[in-house]
Formats: structure tokens, sequence, C-alpha cells
């Protein structure tokens, strides 16, 4: 039986509304359709659905994997990279002059908010190993690496006409020119949920309108001062996420449980900020720099369960509108989706409020986002299965009943780590497609797209991130054969970090990073060098070189992983040294001044 999903990111499907009933192996293949794409679920109850989506055996699966593969190369200039976020790797929280964010505060509050009470106070030490982290994307040869500023590293309390951090501008600067120096273009993330504290403090953070205004200052003082080498910017990064799991559900920071009307609040707040930043660079910045501004929305697929029951389509259509659509259609079409506004006004009504919880734009506020994006960022990592289920209003507001839907994930996919996050390589094409359709055939950057890995198994052979990476990219490779204009990869993520509340259970990296040692050394997993042939190639030349680089990347990781395996013998040893080599000297020079005492009161 089909378990019910976990929203571990946020998601976006492309419904089968827009591609047509999925009714021939061929039609399947030319959207990415894997094979629980082919199934349906014809009985009118609502357990036989989940039934007969349970049959297909992961071997059928791996066959017809391969036999779709598409061995191709991507265009030139395609751009490869990496990514990291401030707050998950940088460490050095309340150093040279860094204000507390709103995630320092909430690891700190002892509630419980991160698993075994972890906190990201020295995360990966980047802040300290910024040099030696670019080494690492020198040895990828990636042409990109994407990462984020930390507002109250730069601007303390979060407001620029209070104090500005000429230390924290020093470090981003010397950072970007460090890329700049080793050939890697720097895409730059404004916010990635790191709001300074005191805003959230003084102003109740997201909530509170002025924010926009704060964020635009906070936002020109980047564009001043590292604008002149940074040509790609991103305003959020996965702000559905920031705002579902820290206004509604309140498993991140600021741990609010406003449900049914903070998140929607915060996201109004958070696409006029986004307008904000991006007329401001188009009006005093662009002209000088000639540089691009745009955002980083998060989205999985959902399929329907059903594709000849309307209901399904229709619900897999609406978690789209309901993720992808909440903020990506105003900035494309100057407005929210008509469901959401429909579903959550007539719900609202029912629940005896005069106006609806969401919140409405002005016809200047809609003229105003319209078209504030000169590129898309999407990030992608799952699929889920997607079926109709009315929620009675009378239950209370809440996102989850807004949608009127449920998700679930099918057993036979692969598991690479994490529950809720299985490998379904050919629900990317179709949501590439949609944002193509949907919006325009905007540039598409795809900002995150990785496979997790549990804390229990952490060896270096990732075998089953080379699948997941391998099937991944060829999808959007299928994607971009057939005129989505994808521009660049962003494989999420270089180091393995601080994955928010599940502190440092859960690790997307390239590279290993040994937490437990002082000075948390990186190791490559065999998916590193995996992606360093794929970039080199930029693409997949042919079975047999894309068969060897899978062979030698598993052949170096078994060295490395013995390399990995004494680290902590040799960090025992070190220690030991440490003390034992001071100790064993002052034992020396207490012997000698022994001796030479004794030698000085008995002279022969």
């Amino acid at each position: 039986m089909l378990r019910v999903a976990v929203n571990a990111r946020p998601g976006c499907p492309r419904s089968a509304a827009a591609l047509g009933p999925a009714t021939s192996l061929d039609e399947l293949a030319r959207y990415g359709g894997g094979p629980g794409a082919m199934r349906r679920a014809q009985a009118a109850t609502f357990w036989w659905p989940l039934v007969l989506l349970s049959g297909l055996r992961a071997t059928e699966q791996g066959a017809f994997e391969e036999a779709s593969f598409y061995y191709g190369t991507f265009p030139p200039g395609f751009s490869w990279g990496v990514g990291s976020s401030a707050f998950q790797t940088e460490g050095a929280w309340d150093e040279d002059g860094k204000g507390p964010s709103i995630w320092d505060d909430f690891t700190h509050s002892g509630k419980g908010h991160v698993l075994r009470g972890e906190t990201a106070d020295s995360a990966c030490d980047g802040y300290y190993k910024a040099q030696e982290d670019i080494l690492l994307l020198r040895e990828l040869h990636v042409c990109h690496y994407r990462f984020s500023l930390s507002w109250p590293r730069l601007l303390p309390t979060g407001v620029r006409a209070e104090q500005v951090n000429e230390k924290g501008i020093k470090f981003y600067s010397d950072f970007i020119d460090a890329l700049l120096r080793s050939n890697v273009t720097p895409i730059v993330t404004l916010h990635h949920w790191d709001l300074p504290q005191l805003l959230q403090d003084r102003f109740g953070g997201w909530q509170n309108a002025s924010m926009a205004s704060f964020f635009r200052d906070y936002a020109d003082l980047c564009f001043e001062v590292f604008g002149d080498r940074v040509k790609h910017w991103i305003t959020f990064s996965d702000p559905r996420a920031m705002v579902e799991k820290g206004y509604e559900t309140g498993e991140h920071a600021p741990g609010l449980r406003l449900h049914g009307t903070g998140l929607y609040q915060a996201a109004h707040h958070i696409l006029q900020a986004h307008a904000q930043a991006w007329h401001l660079y188009d009006s005093r910045w662009r002209s000088r720099q000639q540089g691009l501004v745009g955002i980083s929305l998060n989205c999985d697929w959902g399929e329907p369960v059903d594709v000849s029951n309307p209901r399904d389509v229709e619900a897999a259509e609406r978690y789209l509108q309901f993720s992808l659509g909440w903020f990506a259609n105003p900035i494309y079409a100057g407005d929210y989706p008509h469901v959401m506004k429909e579903r959550i006004g007539t719900k609202s009504r029912e629940q005896g409020l005069d106006l609806s919880r969401l919140p409405a734009f002005s016809r200047q506020e809609k003229s105003y986002i319209r078209g504030t994006s000169d590129f898309l960022g999407l990030g992608h990592f799952t699929t889920r299965y997607i079926t109709e289920r009315k929620f009675p209003s009378r239950q209370g507001p809440s996102y989850q009943n807004d949608q009127d839907l449920v998700e679930f994930v099918d057993p036979d996919w692969p598991d690479p780590g994490s529950p809720g996050l299985c490998s379904v390589p050919w629900g990317f094409r179709r949501l590439l497609h949609f944002a193509q359709t949907q919006y325009g055939n905007p540039p598409i950057y795809v900002t995150e797209n990785g496979a997790v890995q549990r804390l229990y198994c952490t060896h270096l052979c990732d075998e089953w991130r080379i699948h997941y990476l391998k099937g991944y990219i060829n999808e959007m490779l299928k994607a971009l054969k057939d005129g989505v204009d994808v521009r660049g990869y962003t494989c999420w993520s270089l180091l393995d970090q601080f994955e928010w509340d599940k502190g440092y259970t859960h690790r997307y990296g390239l590279y290993h990073v040994a937490f437990a040692i002082r000075s948390k050394p990186r190791y490559p997993k065999a998916s590193a060098r995996f992606y360093k042939k794929i970039i080199a190639a930029n693409g997949f030349p042919g079975r047999r070189q894309v068969r060897s680089w899978h062979q030698e990347a598993l052949e170096t990781c078994f060295v490395n992983d013995q390399m990995h395996a004494t680290e902590p013998l040799l960090g025992h040893m070190r220690l030991a040294s440490e003390i034992a080599v001071p100790t064993v000297c002052a034992a020396c020079v207490l012997i000698t001044a022994l001796l030479l005492t004794l030698l000085l009161r008995h002279p022969r």
C-alpha cells in the first residue's frame, strides 16, 4: 500500500491536464513518463488506486529507465554548478560583527526544534574555510557556484540606516573575488531564510508589510558593493517552504503556527519585497552592471493518481497552483492563481470571515509585480501522486485543507535515504515542460536538485546518488531537446551541511564533512567524481563512457572510504600527540634541571 508522503521539501506538479490524457507509451515517453505514470486506477473506491499503483517492481523500473535513456550533450555555454546557503555552511554565528538571525534564536531556544538539539553555530566552518571550499569547486570544474549572503552578517539589525558591518562586506567581497579568479561565476541569493532576529522582534518579520522596504534597502547595499562582479541575483530561495514551515506548521524559524493566515500574509509581503528589489535593480543598477535578477522556487511534480478521473486531474493542477503558481503567477501574470483565490475565498466565507484569508493585490500592485523576473529559478527533488479529498471548512483555516487533496508516494520508487524524497526522474521533465508552457518559455536555471543521505549511512560510495543525478540530469537534457530554455543546473549541495530542523542527520553533499572532527575535513564522494565527468563532457556522450565514469567513481571512492575510516584514529593520534608531546618536553626540561642541580651541588 502507498504511504502518505512527507512534505520534506515543498512541491509543484505538472498536472496531466496540461499534457492531455497519457494514453500511450510514446506520449508518456515524450513528456518523461515513467513506469508509474503508465498505470491507471480504475476503481471508484479510495483504496483501489493505491493497490493498483504498488504492483511494479523496481527491476522493471530500472529496465525502463535504461531503455529510455538519452545519450547526447548540452549546448555550448550550458552552466554547471553546485550550491549552498550561508546559514547552513558558514558557522561563525556571532563573530566579526554578525547579528543574530531567526534561525540562531530558533536553534538556541532549547525547545527541541532541531533533531538531537543541533545548531549551526559552527556548521561547516565555511566562514574560515572559504578558500579550501573554492579548491573543491576548482576540482569539480564547475561553471558557477550558487551561495547566499547572510543578511544579519551584513546588516546586524537588518536595517541599513542603523548599521553596516564592514567585516561582513569584506568577507563576501573577498570570496567573490576568489571565485572569479578561479573562473567560477557567482550566483548570489539575497535571502535564504536567515532573517535578522531584530526584524522579527521589532516588526514581526514577514507578517509586517514594512519588511519589503527593509529588504529593498538590503538589496540596494548588495547591488552597490557586489554588483560590479555579480551578474546573477536571486532574491528569495524557496519562499514557499519558508512561509509554510515558518508561519503555518512552526517546524522552521520563526516557529509560528498561524494556521491558514500567517503564511499567506508572509508570502504577500515577500512578493512585494521581490518586486521592489527587481525594480530597484532595473532602474538604478542594470544599465551600469548588466546583471539579471530572478527568484528560486522549489517544486515537486504532482501526478494524478488516476489520469482518467477529472477530479484527480484537477487536484493535481490545484496542487501545482498552490505551490509553484502561488509565487510564479503574480510574477509572470500579475495575480494569484484563480483557483487559489476561489478556493480560499469560499472557505473563508464558510468560516464566517468577511474577507478572504488570501490577501488581494491592488490594480497598481498587479502591474508593479508582473514581469519582475529576468529568469526563473527552479528547485526540484521528487514527485508526488495526487488525489482529491474534500476537507470541510468547519475544520478551520489550514493551508493543506484549502487545497482539498492528498499526496502519496509509490513504495516502488527508489528511496535514496529519506521517506518522501524518492527518485522519480520522469517527473522532472514534466515540471520543466509545465514551466515552459505556463510562463511563456522563460530562461530557466535549475537552482536545486539532489539526493539526501541519512546519517547512519556515511560511507563515500553513494551509488544511489549517482543513479539519481544520472536520471534527473538526463530528463533535463530531454526537456532541453524538446525546446525548454534551460540555461544551467545547480547540484544541491557542494557539502554536507546543516539541514534545518533535520540538523546534520540529512546530507545532500557531493563532499562528506566529518563534523565530529575539529577541523571538519571534506571528503569527495563517488557522486562528486561522477558529476565532474558529466561537467567535463557537457552531458552523456555515449553508453560506454557513462558506464566507465560510474565504475571509476566507485573504484576511487573505495580508496577515499579507507582514508575516511582511518581519520578518527588519526584524529585521536593527533590529539594524543598534542597532549603527550608538551608533557614529555616539560618532563625532559624538569629532569634536565634536576640533573644540573645535582651536578652543581656535588662537583668533583
